[in-house]
């Protein structure tokens, strides 16, 4: 007899990421999934969706921990990565992924979503919170992960990059590199954006960025520009704050009225 296959082990981002063979990427993952299932744990029978979801890790989890979702939905961009994971999650019934062409046609339709280490890469992301503004309802609350790329952590994770790209683990040797007034620059780091980010060609169209000089601040000043900032969170601690992290998290709502789902304690603490 033939073993059901494990949705969240066979993902191809959970073997790079949650799995992976550096202990650093392995456990600095881990803790930021743990991050964001204790954020989405206010939203137990509800419907949640993963924009950008990959290959499905956090809506796995989010089955294996507790009350899940009444409705999950994951979004992706590529037709085989959704094949993949319609195909590997066919045993959950509450669980389903759409190309995100198909959420044209929604709106008020969730009430969280989660955008993790996806806007980042997004050359303009202005169009792209509007749509999820869109899909919200009503005082729906949305959680964004991105990548903390400025001040004393931009220094660690070029080196663990490097190393991970040495070693041929995950996806880390094709990482820009900084040049040293470049690098200066990154850790010293306002608000502003402070060096030129690269683009890439991406397959079947478009173009996206890389890690390299992503401002955490400049997307923070964006998501306060449309919606509620409630509260910001960074992982893998929360406690050292941004100088420390290697992700912060924007947990904002949609503005209107009838909040979807108040979270206790979380309005205040807002922006770091």
């Amino acid at each position: 007899m033939t073993s059901p296959i494990d949705p969240v082990k066979s993902g191809y981002y959970a073997r790079e990421q949650i799995h992976s063979r550096d202990p650093f990427i392995r456990w600095s993952h881990r803790r930021r999934f743990s991050c964001g299932l204790a954020l989405a744990r206010p939203f137990a029978g509800r419907r949640v969706l993963d924009y950008g979801c990959g290959d499905g890790t956090f809506l796995g989890l989010l089955q294996e921990h507790g009350r899940p979702p009444a409705l999950s939905v994951g979004a992706e961009i590529d037709a085989n990565v959704i094949a993949g994971c319609q195909s590997r999650f066919a045993a959950c019934p509450n669980v389903r992924f759409v190309d995100v062409a198909a959420l044209a046609h929604e709106a008020s339709a969730y009430d969280a979503i989660f955008c993790m280490e996806v806007l980042e890469h997004v050359p303009d992301p202005q169009p792209l919170l509007c749509d999820l503004e869109r899909l919200l309802t009503p005082g729906g609350t949305l959680v964004i992960s991105v990548p903390i790329e400025t001040g004393p952590p931009v220094l660690v994770k070029q080196v663990v990059r490097r190393v991970a790209g040495w070693r041929r683990v995950g996806n880390y040797p094709g990482t820009s590199s900084y040049r040293p007034s470049e690098m200066v620059k990154s850790v010293m780091a306002g608000s502003q954006q402070h060096v030129p980010r690269p683009l890439f060609p991406r397959s079947g169209g478009g173009a996206f960025h890389d890690h390299k000089g992503f401002n955490w601040r400049v997307m923070r000043t964006l998501v306060a520009s449309r919606f509620d900032l409630v509260r910001t969170v960074t992982s893998p601690f929360n406690w050292p704050g941004p100088l420390l992290g290697t992700q912060i998290w924007f947990v904002a709502r949609r503005r209107g009225t009838n909040p979807a789902h108040d979270q206790p304690g979380q309005r205040t603490g807002a922006s770091r």
